[in-house]
């Protein structure tokens, strides 16, 4: 079974993973695992954080020689900024606290909730670990799982199709957002949105707000029968909005054309089903993207996800200090104004590591020749009843 383990607090020395169940010989390329890290800290609205970080991977261990070794990877993730904050955030020396406690506990976030659960008069001790930082550790382990499912032609992609109230209504090919993507400092492959997008950013920068949008994520070439109907928790789709909604400001998620299906009749919703001696087993449409009962199709998989606006604001908001009850005006720990294009690739590597756990799940194997081997043979199976890569 694929599973990870994540560690480390915000302004602490470190990130620390252990990802286990990634069977041996899948050659890493660390720069790729880089780029994924370094996706995470651009884009428009980001805060001054991100000047300070220059995230990198450190791999210490499960691999050898550039090759997984079938035993659990660990890995760290420095972070710079432990330097200015080693005299408050040190794990086994005398630290000063009262100098950056927090009691003015902010709206939005975990601080009073977290406090009051784990009995802390000191917020600090839940934002450091409640914040979005974490999610480096969560893209870089989805960043493992993309080089082990490329030996199977299974890509990912993810763009910007919402930010505030600027929509981007078209529907666009994968090889198209694929190409343009990047080339987007918000990730909206639409020149024209992308131009109103990033003067909506500003202007809300300048009044002290903060903005959320919509995410949307892709992947192909991926085989019919990943996840199950047999029961809840082996219902793929189920497992892809638990780990997409535990990731920070994400508050919805859906697949395929979502809560459209509401609104519609079945006949205009239900993806129908054809064949032919080319193309083999395919559906006309994808509205139910890529899923059904519980399990892929072999269509493209496409998911959206909601993510709220930021909730630490430069004109703060009305909250409460722990200690004295009294009212407050929440205070400003550090942010940026709009981090939806940065959320778009931890959404991307989140999906990468469910999609990871089920196709282990599903092919089986200790090492790359194995996996490649019962992956073979499952697709000539399904071959013979019609489908076909």
């Amino acid at each position: 079974m694929l599973r990870y383990l994540t560690s480390g607090e915000s302004h602490g020395q470190s990130l620390i993973s252990i990802i286990d169940g990634i069977p041996a010989n899948i050659e890493l390329n660390i720069d790729e695992i880089n780029v994924e890290l370094r996706k995470r800290q651009s884009g428009h609205g980001r805060g001054g954080r991100m000047k300070i970080e220059r995230d990198k991977i450190n791999i210490i261990g499960g691999v050898r020689g550039k090759k997984t070794l079938g035993s659990p990877i660990s890995f760290e993730i420095k972070n710079k900024d432990f330097e200015n904050w080693s005299k408050y955030m040190s794990p086994m020396e005398d630290i000063n606290i009262e100098e950056k406690k927090v009691e003015n506990v902010r709206p939005g976030h975990g601080d009073l909730v977290g406090s009051l659960k784990y009995d802390f008069n000191d917020a600090r001790n839940v934002l450091e670990r409640s914040s979005a930082r974490e999610t480096a550790s969560r893209v870089a382990v989805g960043a493992i799982c993309k080089q082990l499912l490329k030996n199977f032609n299974i890509d990912f992609t993810s763009h910007v199709v919402q930010i505030g109230n600027v929509k981007d209504s078209n529907i666009y090919n994968y090889d198209f957002i694929k190409k343009n993507v990047d080339n987007s400092e918000i990730r909206c492959v639409n020149k024209e949105i992308e131009k109103t997008i990033i003067e909506e950013i500003d202007r809300c920068k300048e009044e002290g707000d903060t903005l959320g949008g919509v995410i949307e994520i892709r992947v192909r070439n991926l085989i019919p029968g990943l996840g199950s109907y047999t029961h809840f928790d082996k219902k793929i789709d189920g497992k892809l909005a638990m780990h997409l909604m535990s990731i920070q400001a994400i508050k919805g998620v859906e697949i395929g054309i979502g809560f459209e299906v509401a609104m519609s009749r079945g006949s205009l919703v239900m993806d129908e089903i054809n064949y032919s001696e080319v193309d083999g087993i395919r559906r006309k449409t994808n509205n139910l993207g890529g899923i059904e009962g519980g399990m892929t199709t072999g269509e493209e998989l496409i998911i959206r996800c909601a993510m709220k606006p930021i909730p630490t604001l430069y004109k703060p908001l009305n909250s409460i200090n722990m200690k004295t009850l009294k009212e407050y005006k929440a205070s400003v720990e550090r942010s940026d104004t709009c981090a939806v294009p940065a959320c778009s690739i931890v959404c991307e590597n989140v999906v990468a590591f469910v999609i990871c756990q089920f196709f282990l799940d599903k092919i089986g194997g200790d090492n790359l020749k194995d996996l490649q081997n019962n992956y073979n043979s499952y697709v000539k199976r399904l071959g013979d009843r019609g489908w076909k890569k």
